[in-house]
């Protein structure tokens, strides 16, 4: 799976829209850090759950 991420774009998590917006921090192999507005850092696994970038 090639992500559609780098570090400073901007997500949301669609199973959780109460974490805010949120900043990729880095990706490692399929786990992207990212800064979430409301909830603060959050490893995601990109096999369990597809961010949505926010162009």
């Amino acid at each position: 799976m090639i992500l559609d991420y780098e570090p400073g774009d901007k997500v949301t998590n669609p199973n959780k829209k109460e974490w805010g917006i949120g900043q990729v921090q880095s990706i490692i192999g399929e786990k992207v850090t990212v800064n979430f507005e409301n909830v603060g850092k959050k490893v995601i696994n990109t096999k369990n759950i597809e961010l949505k970038k926010i162009y």
